[in-house]
């Protein structure tokens, strides 16, 4: 009599008893099967041989690359037996794991805190993408410099406009549900440029999507970091998964010149949609795995609903607008103090992003190859300050110190460091353009600080509405890419100085955005359903 043994991690998922060898055919007398979840099978073989067969079955364990042959006793996923037959018996092990894919291991907050990292280094990709292609596209169409601004600034009127239903709808959906929308919307989006081009109304609704797909993408990550991630982690997943947004642009600046070069504007934004559609169709993997939990040990406000079905967040839905504590929010100081740093961040984010270029080719006479290469730098270093300023927050918290005072000090450093760049840019000490590149690079290197400071803020106060409150937040910081980068513009024309168009109004509101925030923010959760 012979028994068969099909075994997992839990003993539970297959078993079949009483195998028979009659006329050396087998014959299942009996089968249960239990499949109570997903598992990670673990193949086990254990074969009882004669003692005479000893020798034989050693050699050939040194043809059996990767198995292991460990003694088990009688456990064993296949295990024969020659009792019957009168001969002495051992039994042994041989077995092998099997495991796929190869992140199947990693807890799912992982997993979904890489796919959200993932979406924003395409989110920069497509973003960065019109800025240089609009050279050529200019040229090909006969766009003047206004036209092709009016191109540009289309991005952020959707951008602006998705802020709030970005929040709205996390909440009732989920991020993960619309983060993965806004990802399909913006790269199909995308990938209809190149046939539009021609039809100027078309080109701009095409970017407004662009700008509403991505606009619904920072709630969204918010609200699934809020959901998944406990305080101890909180900082460095914000961090990780906003600083795709610079890896990004890294990506997008350098990848973006050959492809143009060598296949035609059209190519880039061909490649970078298809990039969109292919996290989509991965994102739908990770998302369908075990739902998530977190470890008992870690903090987590045991209020938050960790999960809502489709159907229960449809029925939300007719009643959920009507039911967010709109009025609280705004009684809050704490809310004013994350909304006006926001809009700090955001005017010398903008202001720069759009205008760096040309200040590094007209005020220091770098060539546009020189000019390209050195805007890479500021979000080059991004990435490696973004790693730190993590690493810095969650030690501080974790060694228990306060979180208002952890998120005020790197916001303070995310401020003060790229003010105090600018002022050293603005005065004409006479030092040479690569000193000049260097300092402004590393003071807007230092401003990713805000992601352990302000973007962290929101799922502290509050991780319920932590999607809405930085739909309310990120709403007022997409005015300036709308109004800012047209003033600096303006100013430049007017006042032809740079100091004055560029860095005054970026130190302005760093500074004012400082007094601010060390007055009135705080991360101590607030009930906003209850009017705190």
């Amino acid at each position: 009599m012979a028994k068969l043994t099909v075994r997992a991690d839990n003993n539970n998922l297959l078993h079949f008893s009483q195998y028979r060898n009659h006329n050396t055919s087998l014959r299942p007398q009996r089968l249960n099967l239990f499949l109570a979840q997903k598992h990670n099978l673990k193949f086990r073989v254990s074969c009882s041989i004669t003692e005479r067969e000893k020798k034989e079955a050693a050699k050939k364990q040194i043809i059996l690359n990767g198995l292991k042959v460990n003694e088990l006793g009688k456990e064993g996923l296949i295990s024969t037996s020659d009792d019957e037959l009168g001969g002495e018996s051992e039994d042994n092990e041989v077995g092998f794991e099997w495991r796929w894919p190869p992140w199947n291991n990693l807890p799912q907050r992982y997993k979904l805190i890489g796919t959200t990292s993932l979406a924003f280094v395409i989110c920069n990709m497509d973003k960065v993408n019109l800025s240089i292609a609009i050279i050529p596209m200019s040229h090909q169409f006969g766009w003047n410099s206004s036209t092709a601004g009016l191109v540009q600034s289309s991005f952020f009127w959707g951008y602006a406009l998705s802020q709030l239903p970005g929040g709205w709808l996390s909440k009732i959906f989920g991020g993960s549900r619309v983060l993965e929308v806004g990802v399909l919307v913006w790269s199909l989006a995308t990938m209809l440029v190149p046939y539009l081009a021609g039809f100027m109304p078309a080109l701009i609704f095409s970017r407004i999507l662009v700008g509403i797909g991505e606009g619904v993408s920072p709630s969204a990550a918010t609200d699934l970091i809020a959901r998944t991630i406990p305080l101890e982690e909180r900082s460095r997943a914000v961090s990780f998964v906003f600083g795709g947004l610079s890896f990004g642009s890294v990506i997008g600046l350098l990848l973006a010149p050959p492809l143009i070069q060598n296949y035609g504007w059209e190519s880039v934004f061909y490649l970078f949609g298809f990039l969109g559609i292919a996290w989509f169709s991965g994102f739908q993997l990770v998302k369908e795995d075990r739902p998530w939990s977190l470890p008992e040990s870690m903090s987590w406000p045991p209020s938050f609903p960790r999960n809502k079905s489709l159907g229960s967040s449809l029925g939300e839905l007719n009643t959920s607008l009507k039911d967010v504590p709109w009025k609280a929010f705004f009684r809050s100081k704490a809310v004013w103090a994350m909304i006006y740093a926001h809009f700090c961040g955001s005017w010398g984010h903008y202001t720069c992003l759009s205008w760096l270029p040309t200040y590094f080719s007209e005020e220091l006479n770098l060539n546009l190859t020189e000019a390209a290469w050195v805007s890479v730098g500021p979000p080059l270093a991004s990435i490696l300050v973004t790693s730190i300023a993590s690493q810095f927050a969650d030690s501080l918290i974790s060694k228990g110190v306060d979180t208002s005072l952890v998120r005020k000090i790197c916001q303070t450093i995310a401020f003060l460091s790229p003010a105090t760049c600018m002022i050293l840019s603005s005065v004409d000490f006479g030092l040479p353009p690569w000193e000049v590149v260097t300092i402004l690079t590393g003071g807007l290197a230092l401003s990713s600080f805000a992601l352990s400071g302000l973007y962290c803020t929101h799922q502290d106060i509050s991780p319920e509405y932590a999607s809405i409150l930085l739909g309310i937040t990120n709403t007022v910081g997409a005015v300036p890419g709308i109004v800012g980068v047209a003033l600096t513009g303006y100013l430049l024309d007017s006042t032809h100085s740079w100091s004055i168009s560029l860095f005054a109004p970026s130190i302005f509101f760093y500074l004012t955005g400082t007094i601010v925030w060390l007055a009135f923010a705080s991360s101590k959760p607030q009930s906003f359903s209850e009017g705190d």
